[in-house]
């Protein structure tokens, strides 16, 4: 994957979240804040697309970064295990790569993801922050690990 740079997708005028505590920190501040892997704003549009059924969907599917109230665990853990949640997306494909936005939660999309219409775009989420997040999430998850162990 590779950083964002020049104006090729908006980036200029995003900015750059590269340090996980960073991320966290924003994750558990006053907006709701959400992760999506994408080629950025500017080619997403309004909306995201259910592909199996071939039907527009009315808002970005996006996954949140708050940590939910009933997580015992550090936000970090938290934050660090959404990133992961989609990494694949980016590694699929080099022109898809993290970002942060907010907006207004218009649906739920056909994976139970929250739906976002008036998306306000951050920042790019970093190498770095994603290094972290990755190193975090093998220390502290038994990642494959499901209830059928």
């Amino acid at each position: 994957m590779h950083e964002p740079t020049g104006p090729e997708t908006g980036a200029d005028r995003m900015g750059l979240i590269d340090d996980l505590s960073l991320l966290t920190w924003l994750a558990t501040g006053d907006l709701d804040v959400y992760l999506r892997y994408s080629e950025g704003p500017v080619e997403d549009g309004a909306g995201s697309r259910d592909y199996e059924a071939d039907v527009p969907l009315p808002g970005l599917s996006v996954t949140p970064l708050r940590p939910e109230p009933w997580w015992p665990r550090p936000a970090a853990d938290w934050v660090a295990r959404r990133v992961m949640k989609y990494a694949d997306l980016a590694e699929s494909s080099p022109r898809r790569r993290p970002w942060v936005l907010t907006g207004r939660v218009v649906g739920t999309g056909p994976d139970h993801e929250p739906l976002l219409a008036d998306p306000q775009p951050l920042a790019w989420v970093g190498r770095r922050a994603l290094d972290q997040a990755v190193r975090r999430y093998r220390e502290r998850f038994t990642p494959g690990r499901d209830s059928t162990d």
